[in-house]
C-alpha cells in the first residue's frame, strides 16, 4: 500500500475543491496524455532534488531507508507536475516533509487521497 502525493507550479487554489479540480486537469494533461513526456520543469526538478536529498532514490538505497515507492523518483515528473508514491510505513513523516519543502518552493502540495492542500 502507498500513499500518494501531486506538487505542482502555479498560483495557490484558493480551497480544496478548486486544487482537486486543478490537480485533475494538471493530471490529465501530464501524466494520462498519449502525448510524449513533457520534461520537468526547472522547479521540479529542484524540489525533486530536495526530497532526495533527506532519502536516497530507490535506485541507491542499499539500507532501506527511502520512503519512496518508484525509481527514479524524478521519471514521476511532467512539466509542472509531480505525482509521486511513498511507502505507507513512513508517509507520515516523508509527506510531511514534502510538502514543507514544496511550501519553501512556492509550490502547491496536494493529498490526492483526502483531496486536500498541504499544508
Amino acid at each position: 500500500m502507498s500513499y500518494d502525493l501531486a506538487v505542482w507550479e502555479g498560483e495557490r487554489p484558493a480551497d480544496d475543491a478548486t486544487a482537486t479540480q486543478r490537480f485533475l486537469d494538471l493530471f490529465d494533461r501530464f501524466m494520462e496524455s498519449d502525448e510524449p513526456a513533457v520534461p520537468p520543469t526547472d522547479r521540479i526538478r529542484a524540489f525533486v532534488t530536495a526530497l532526495l536529498e533527506r532519502w536516497p532514490d530507490l535506485t541507491e538505497d542499499d539500507d532501506d531507508t527511502s520512503p519512496w515507492s518508484t525509481a527514479p523518483l524524478i521519471r514521476e515528473a511532467r512539466g509542472p507536475l509531480v505525482y509521486f508514491p511513498m511507502r505507507w510505513s513512513m508517509a507520515g513523516e516523508a509527506s510531511a516533509y514534502a510538502a514543507e519543502v514544496a511550501a519553501s518552493m512556492g509550490l502547491n502540495c496536494f493529498d490526492p487521497q483526502d483531496r486536500m492542500l498541504r499544508p
